[in-house]
């Protein structure tokens, strides 16, 4: 079952599947330069929103506040407070990595 519209870059405080209220909501933060950030939150849209799994999206391009959290590349997702994905990789990445921290 998918939920939402079609693949979308993901506004400042929007939701990832925000009906799913039974399932935990996630805080995610994606750091770097708008575009490779626009970039990693439209593929994170489509490649996760079919999984039981709500994020509130939000943005920081603040290099100094990256360098403070250890980030080494550009975008880089951090998901409640820990880094979970490093580089603009493969939608089907995302989804693996996703599934895998809902199976542990």
């Amino acid at each position: 079952m998918i939920i939402g519209d079609a693949c979308h870059e993901m506004a400042e405080g929007e939701i990832l599947n925000e009906v799913l209220t039974h399932v935990p909501l996630y805080k995610c933060t994606i750091y770097g330069d708008r575009v490779l950030s626009a970039k990693l939150s439209k593929r994170l849209s489509c490649a996760i929103k079919h999984l039981p799994i709500r994020l509130k999206f939000n943005y920081n391009s603040s290099v100094e506040d990256a360098i403070a959290l250890g980030i080494r590349k550009d975008p880089t997702l951090v998901l409640d407070g820990k880094i979970f994905i490093e580089g603009l990789i493969q939608a089907e990445d995302i989804t693996r990595r996703f599934e895998e921290m809902l199976h542990k």
